[in-house]
């Protein structure tokens, strides 16, 4: 008994030691976790994708002219609601400026490509009650050299020109008008024109 009694481990020294697999275990996943994290963000940067707090929007340009939009639609004053919704948002949302064209370093121009108005609900006496319209344009954004700007999606820009369109119900038992659902659609595509000059995440 007294063999056994000298060589044995104290309580706290067998703790400490039971203790030790599980703190080398837990350093481990930590370090094998902050590896993974930073091979994920080299990763990304090496794809053109944008990490944590940058600035979403590129350098390589300071300045925008935004010219009238164009239409192909006889509506009043449409063009020039939605060329002030833009440059508004470009102004607020953005890090570019929007200047006039001689002293631009980029050109955003747009057109008016379509504009329509459906029945989706009627009464028994075939009279509206809610309708859905639609708008479609067309935009694209260059610089002084006539170079499309990369910063716009890659998808929506193969082509030179970005399309886009969006749709709004229009319910007149509401006290909505043509002019509210206008409204409502040039404030959506004008969100939509800037969202897109945001770099790739």
């Amino acid at each position: 008994m007294l063999y056994s009694s000298c060589f044995k481990i104290p309580e706290a020294e067998h703790a400490n030691i039971a203790a030790k697999p599980t703190t080398y275990v837990g350093f481990g996943i930590f370090f094998l976790c902050s590896v993974m994290v930073v091979c994920l963000i080299s990763g990304c940067r090496t794809l053109g994708y944008n990490v944590g707090m940058k600035n979403p929007y590129g350098s390589d340009v300071q300045t925008i002219c935004v010219p009238i939009f164009k239409s192909e639609v006889l509506r009043r004053d449409l063009a020039e609601r939605l060329t002030e919704a833009v440059c508004k948002r470009i102004e607020t949302r953005t890090t570019y400026k929007v200047v006039s064209k001689p002293t631009a370093d980029s050109v955003l121009e747009g057109k008016i490509v379509r504009i329509s108005r459906g029945v989706t609900l009627a009464n028994g006496y075939n009279d509206p009650r809610q309708m859905i319209g639609n708008l479609s344009v067309e935009v694209r954004w260059q610089d002084r050299r006539n170079r499309d700007l990369l910063e716009f999606d890659p998808i929506a820009w193969n082509v030179g020109n970005a399309q886009l369109s969006v749709s709004e119900y229009l319910v007149p038992e509401f006290g909505q008008s043509e002019l509210t659902a206008e409204q409502s659609e040039i404030d959506k595509i004008a969100d939509q024109i800037v969202n897109m000059m945001e770099l790739p995440w």
